[in-house]
């Protein structure tokens, strides 16, 4: 997971694979949810082993980019990232991940089974100081 600063009118994620590692980059600016929603979407690229086209020969890649492998350019800005199948497609699993792991909330709320429901509501008054006033009643 890399945090970035990308250029503006950048993907807001890319998904980079090398030999023996895998990176996934976002924008750092964003909104949380936002985040967490692009690196689902090309963590669904990566399950789905989507290909990147190429953008650019090998040997226009080593012009422009000499110390870069030319492999590793056509991987990350090969991917077409308009509304292809390889997108739609990976936009699903995200969703679909996202779906499975919950919500993005910060707080969690969870059904609690009625036999433990009493000791939730003592322990949930530890977590709320209250006031003289509501102490009081």
């Amino acid at each position: 997971m890399v945090p970035l600063e990308l250029p503006v009118g950048s993907p807001d994620g890319l998904l980079v694979t090398a030999e023996d590692q895998d990176f996934i980059v976002f924008e750092q600016r964003m909104a949380p949810i936002h985040q967490h929603q692009v690196v689902l979407h090309e963590l669904g690229h990566f399950i789905c082993e989507h290909e990147a086209t190429p953008v650019m020969r090998p040997e226009a890649s080593q012009l422009f980019l000499p110390s870069l492998d030319p492999e590793l350019v056509r991987r990350v800005l090969g991917r077409d990232h308009t509304h292809s199948e390889a997108e739609f497609e990976a936009e699903y699993i995200g969703s679909l991940i996202g779906q499975r792991i919950g919500t993005w909330a910060t707080q969690r709320i969870r059904a609690v089974p009625p036999e433990y429901q009493d000791l939730v509501a003592r322990l949930s008054t530890l977590e709320t100081p209250h006031t003289e006033s509501e102490a009081d009643e």
